[in-house]
């Protein structure tokens, strides 16, 4: 892996080689966004074929637009997003069941995408619910490990304090905002560029936050929040041969986040709207399941409003109109269509280009706001 490498030649007898710059993880962080970028942009076409046509989603607008384009781009920009973080960053159990559980996230969906009639909504409720609880229990183990008192913590704005938080209790919240997270996104998936034009808001914004904020031991200091790291397995390298440097968990993540927005990016200059391909269940899935574990890694799962707000109000509210009436006979918001996008587009007659730049830029204000919020008001 690079990092390795760049630990490798920044010793004394290598100390004035370039290579010696790949220990740098800013460098790392630039390295995959353009890879990433680059990678889907000129290979993703070449893939096309081997792709599965949509079907057409039901009670959408643009079913009839959407049907028999290539989708399930998701497996491929998934698939240039493991590598890359691979080849990038060092693997602990956490960040490899990161990516290994991203990436089968992507595979449910992407045999979803294959399958003729569809799978049912129960077989991937169950598929999601094993993956989430598989990565809620990892992510628990890993923060207990590592934190100084063995407990786990979050922090909140207007608290000074980390709270704590019982183990089992973690493990509850995270299954339930991951699962959110991952259907959420998959619902707001139904206008060219938008689901994952917002997604890649967010993973600059949880980038920017790992590596600047919450990956440095000082400024994390000064803002009261705790500096994300992980050194559990003592896999870390070593420099001079004494000291064991630890995982620093804010930096891995934040070259993680850069990477799948890089490939996003790929994929954004393929899917802009009228888009050439569509992403899929491949897609959408992955990018939330992993949205959503950058979040809680940040410590405060409030972050969700920062990244996804626009994505929970456009695809939630319709999952939760869609649970009250199924489980419990109640009706709620009656004359509102959703997911959002499409009440917009068919009663106010938005097109699907005022969907995404507007969607975008209220999200980019609620961000703001919300980070100004968290990160001063403490």
């Amino acid at each position: 892996m690079l990092y390795y490498l760049g630990i490798f030649f920044g010793t004394d007898a290598f100390q004035n080689t370039p290579l010696r710059l790949f220990r740098m993880y800013s460098v790392l962080i630039v390295i995959a966004l353009y890879a990433g970028f680059l990678s889907v942009r000129y290979l993703l076409p070449l893939f096309y074929k081997y792709l599965p046509s949509d079907r057409g989603r039901d009670f959408t607008l643009s079913k009839e637009v959407s049907k028999g384009k290539p989708t399930g781009a998701g497996v491929f920009f998934v698939t240039v997003f493991v590598i890359l973080s691979f080849l990038l960053i060092p693997l602990n159990y956490l960040t490899g069941g990161i990516l290994f559980l991203t990436w089968c996230m992507m595979l449910t969906g992407y045999l979803d995408d294959r399958s003729e009639k569809g799978w049912g909504e129960y077989i991937k409720a169950f598929l999601d619910f094993v993956i989430v609880t598989a990565m809620a229990i990892i992510m628990a183990h890993a923060l207990k490990q590592s934190s100084p008192d063995g407990q786990i913590h979050f922090w909140f704005p207007f608290i000074k304090s980390p709270v704590a938080v019982p183990a089992w209790l973690y493990v509850i919240i995270t299954i339930i905002l991951l699962w959110v997270s991952v259907n959420t996104t998959n619902c707001t998936d139904g206008v060219d560029g938008l689901s994952s034009s917002l997604v890649l808001i967010g993973l600059l914004i949880m980038g920017t936050i790992f590596y600047i904020l919450l990956g440095h031991a000082n400024i994390a200091a000064s803002l009261h929040v705790p500096q994300v790291i992980f050194d559990g397995d003592h896999l870390g390298p070593y420099f001079n041969g004494k000291e064991k440097l630890g995982l620093h968990l804010g930096a891995h993540l934040s070259v993680m986040c850069f990477s799948f927005a890089g490939v996003v990016m790929g994929y954004l200059w393929h899917n802009s709207y009228p888009s050439s391909v569509l992403m899929g269940d491949a897609g959408s899935r992955a990018l939330g399941f992993f949205t959503g574990v950058c979040v809680l890694l940040s410590g405060n799962p409030l972050m969700f409003l920062a990244t996804s707000t626009i994505i929970c109000i456009n695809g939630g509210l319709g999952l939760l109109k869609v649970a009250l009436k199924r489980f419990l006979h109640i009706s709620i918001l009656t004359n509102i269509r959703f997911p959002l996008h499409d009440h917009m587009r068919k009663n106010h007659g938005w097109s699907p280009t005022q969907v995404l730049i507007k969607f975008m830029l209220i999200q980019i204000m609620i961000s703001i706001a919300v980070l100004g919020i968290f990160f001063k008001i403490r």
